[in-house]
């Protein structure tokens, strides 16, 4: 049976965990992700990982938040004057936004806390700070 190489284009079931058991992510009940291997489409420990399967082989891959969203920044929270939102956004705890940086790229906040006067912004992601546990199987080498 052949095994996934470098350049091959592949089909994984996964379903991501954090280290208490938490699923944050799963491909399971949906269609199979699809990407070829070497492209960087997915976290490259990952992929590195789908290398030797061969379909119907599962496997358990740790990603280090250092190869995932990184580490959590605290210089990435800031306060932002209430005043500042829209009329049309009431700022509530959890709410994510997507805001445009001074060099036009988008970036998706999440309010951590809401003050009388200011609103605490979030730009890390989601899962930034976190390591990643993925259980892995191949379904098939496209």
């Amino acid at each position: 049976m052949a095994k996934a190489k470098n350049g091959d284009t592949v089909k994984i079931h996964y379903t991501g965990k954090l280290k208490d058991g938490t699923v944050f992510d799963s491909s399971i009940g949906h269609d199979p992700l699809e990407f070829q291997i070497g492209q960087n489409q997915i976290f490259p420990k990952l992929e590195e990982a789908v290398i030797g399967m061969e379909p119907s082989d599962t496997k358990t891959v740790i990603v280090s938040s250092e190869d995932a969203y990184g580490p959590y920044r605290e210089e990435m929270v800031v306060d932002v004057p209430k005043n500042s939102f829209p009329a049309d956004i009431t700022p509530e705890v959890g709410l994510e936004l997507e805001l445009v940086q001074s060099n036009n790229q988008p970036i998706i906040v999440t309010i951590l806390k809401v003050a009388d006067d200011t609103v605490t912004l979030d730009a890390n992601h989601p899962l930034a700070g976190k390591d990643l546990t993925f259980d892995v199987e191949l379904v098939e080498i496209v």
